[in-house]
């Protein structure tokens, strides 16, 4: 990602940020209910924006295709605060109390909140009707979502085919954009690529390959300019190793071990 080998003290202080900026994460997005959206917008700055306003000039929709990087949820804050109406889909979560948790977290904030699974694209290719904004984290394939394989830091690695699906589907404007967290609290600064020159010759299944492929080569851009900003701290690619064993106290001051169980995951970005 970075184009070269690191030796191990850069490695660790590179990791030691990733989390850092992890926490400041949740911290910030914990927080959004008690702040205003007139604070929201003071505090975000964009790069791009006229590209989302052409597309949005097209009354189609427009698919905007996100990585786990800085605190998205400001990005879809901000977007709500200037009047355009947010729909999100978000992974699904074990228990499900935590999933219900969080949608009517991010639904008390003004999103449309759409659960990954059967149904979702119906209700999505709705929202792109009604002409939502539909903000999809697309650089992690999750749950049972229909994958596609692209080439995504110089390794294979499957990528949810929902964004180039959909945008196919309806006609609709499919861009990427990420928000980065600056150095003050409530400053974030969003960029706004321009929308994909999607295929309009071929296979069905093989437009939405070529489509996906150039939806991580925007992605990948996006996370170079801040890799210490993306969320993806657990296994990503087929070749990466699993989680390490790790401990914990058990009953009575017992130490115990265990593995991170890989069908359920917990909450992400």
């Amino acid at each position: 990602m970075l184009g070269r080998a690191l030796s191990e003290p850069e490695a660790k202080e590179l990791v030691a940020q990733v989390f850092a900026n992890y926490s400041r994460y949740w911290a910030e997005s914990l927080r959004l209910p008690s702040v205003s959206p007139r604070r929201v917008v003071a505090g975000v700055s964009t790069v791009g924006e006229e590209a989302l306003d052409l597309a949005l000039a097209e009354q189609k929709g427009v698919i905007i295709a996100a990585p786990h990087l800085g605190g998205w949820e400001w990005g879809a804050m901000y977007l709500i605060a200037k009047g355009l109406k947010v729909t999100v889909a978000v992974e699904p979560l074990e228990p499900p109390e935590v999933f219900d948790w969080f949608a009517s977290f991010r639904a008390r904030l003004g999103m449309n909140i759409v659960p990954v699974g059967r149904g979702a694209g119906s209700t999505i290719l709705e929202a792109l009707h009604q002409g939502h904004v539909v903000c999809l984290l697309s650089d992690r394939l999750v749950g049972q979502v229909s994958g596609t394989e692209v080439d995504f830091f110089g390794a294979p690695v499957k990528m949810p085919a929902g964004p180039a699906t959909l945008a196919l589907r309806a006609k609709a404007p499919l861009m990427s954009a990420a928000i980065y967290c600056g150095e003050q609290a409530d400053a974030h600064t969003i960029v706004f690529r321009p929308p994909l020159e999607i295929p309009t010759e071929g296979a069905f299944h093989s437009r939405v390959q070529a489509t996906t492929q150039l939806m991580a080569r925007e992605l990948e851009a996006l996370v170079r300019a801040a890799p210490t900003q993306w969320h993806i701290v657990q296994p990503n690619w087929p070749d990466d190793p699993p989680l390490r064993r790790r401990r914990w106290w058990g009953p009575a001051g017992r130490m115990s071990e265990c593995r991170a169980p890989r069908s359920r995951r917990g909450p992400s970005a």
